[in-house]
């Protein structure tokens, strides 16, 4: 019996609100490897947020190849690793991106307080399209 998940079941997994972790490659080091909080819907491409100016924007540019993984950190196990390139840097609007990304992780009025408290600063998406997939279910073990 295979642990790996079905497109289906990854796709699913993938699109819950969890906590992703990209890798950036960077010249002369290791990979940057930081925590976002992530789009994802089923079939489509994935998109997070960062500022041009921080670390990880001066290192993403469209054909950059980058990876994520989300996890399941409680029993059964479980991850979905992506790994594909930006496709796109996008313009950012607060009702349309920052809004329903805040409230996906933090809920309504939550995401919302989070949003109106962040200083200002110039935001832009990030969008990756996933070519490979790797998967666990420590559930079909």
């Amino acid at each position: 019996m295979t642990t790996r998940m079905s497109k289906d079941e990854r796709e699913a997994f993938m699109a819950e609100p969890r906590i992703g972790v990209i890798a950036i490659p960077e010249d002369g080091r290791g990979p940057l490897t930081v925590p976002v909080w992530y789009w994802y819907e089923p079939g489509g491409d994935l998109w997070f947020e960062t500022e041009p100016v921080s670390r990880k924007g001066k290192l993403l540019e469209v054909g950059t190849r980058i990876s994520l993984c989300v996890q399941n950190e409680d029993p059964p196990f479980a991850y979905v690793s992506v790994e594909g390139p930006i496709v796109e840097i996008a313009e950012d609007d607060r009702e349309l991106h920052e809004i329903p990304m805040a409230t996906r992780y933090l809920g309504d009025p939550g995401g919302r307080e989070f949003v109106d408290n962040l200083p200002p600063a110039e935001w832009k998406r990030y969008i990756m399209r996933p070519e490979r997939w790797l998967s666990m279910d420590g559930s079909k073990g």
